[in-house]
């Protein structure tokens, strides 16, 4: 399934490798430009769809609800072995995490992407498709151990949970802070070297609802760090944000000018979660603290949301860095009561 990004993309010359216009070749397109392809994949017979042609930058719910819809279907559909889907590298990490929130596939959903446009002298995009069908075919026949949604770039398979795009221009842009890559792509063979995403669960009515809803609440990510002022929370608030996302310092702690703004923003009815501008590791709670009353605003780690709270699914959504925490806020919301 293709959807756009920089995979698909044209610059004016070879050399070019920021200068390009993401989203103009077909995923037709791609397939044909890699020899051998049907080779790589294990006798497995590859259907091209093209879903969507934008820059990943851009993404928005309407592509997101194309996406879940057409992947639920293909995951249905008896034949289908695994699906592949081509995406930019900008919100890549957003795409997964929801593809696997939304639908925990029990078939392999590996998405794929490049650093360099298609017409580029470094393109990178050919391997990474070619590895990213590999994959999915070896995982396909690696049974439940394949299911879910993971991210084949560089080499190295990710997954779907854990990714993040970590550098705005090398090749290897990709990474799996804590457990690392799941397994690494060598000369056509995968070679697993741990697998976390978790066993399928029912997800059809959660879906549904999802897939019903025609926009996701307002949420959006403030950030905390020195010299920071209550304004922006104000604002947000004033405008009628539904939930706000906190990039906080160090254990996910906020700078008191911003603290008092939080807690009246909760006071009004709006979700407030804290998570960490760290790139690695994640907030820790201290004991009991997941469990604090609603109505004790002294102890800021409440706001740390502890595992179960995006639609009753057993995820710990304290380990999300921002972009994903606000993603899974919005789906969390969604299901509520109007």
């Amino acid at each position: 399934m293709g959807t756009g990004g920089t995979i698909a993309g044209r610059a004016p010359s070879q050399g070019d490798g920021v200068g390009y216009t993401a989203a103009q070749i077909s995923v037709e397109g791609l397939l044909q430009a890699i020899a051998g392809l049907d080779a790589a994949d294990g006798a497995c017979r590859l259907e091209a769809v093209q879903l969507a042609q934008i820059d990943s930058k851009d993404m928005d719910w309407a592509v997101w609800r194309l996406l879940l819809r057409g992947v639920a279907q293909l995951l249905e559909d008896a034949q289908t072995r695994a699906v592949v889907i081509t995406h930019g590298t900008d919100t890549l990490e957003e795409t997964a995490w929801l593809l696997q929130v939304a639908l925990q596939p029990a078939k392999p959903v590996v998405l794929t992407c490049a650093m360099r446009p298609a017409t580029s002298l470094q393109a990178d995009g050919p391997q990474n498709l070619r590895d990213a069908v590999a994959a999915a075919a070896q995982a396909a026949d690696a049974g439940a151990g394949g299911a879910g949604v993971w991210v084949m770039a560089a080499g190295a398979l990710h997954a779907g949970l854990a990714v993040q795009k970590v550098h705005p221009y090398r090749l290897d842009a990709l990474r799996s802070y804590e457990g690392g890559p799941c397994a690494y792509m060598e000369e056509g063979m995968l070679r697993w070297v741990g697998r976390p995403v978790g066993a399928a669960v029912d997800a059809g009515a959660r879906l549904a609802r999802w897939l019903d809803c025609d926009a996701l609440p307002w949420v959006e990510i403030v950030a905390s760090g020195a010299a920071q002022s209550a304004r922006a929370v104000r604002a947000l608030v004033a405008a009628g944000v539904k939930g706000l996302v906190v990039a906080g310092t160090g254990n996910a702690t906020v700078h008191a000018q911003m603290l008092q703004a939080l807690l009246d923003a909760r006071k009004a009815g709006v979700r407030v979660w804290c998570s960490t501008r760290c790139l690695e590791g994640v907030p820790v709670l201290p004991p009991g603290a997941a469990g604090l009353a609603a109505d004790r605003e002294h102890w800021l780690k409440q706001w740390l949301v502890p595992a179960g709270a995006v639609g009753g699914q057993a995820l710990d959504v304290v380990q999300l860095p921002p972009a994903k925490a606000r993603v899974a806020m919005m789906l969390d919301l969604a299901l509520e009561p109007s």
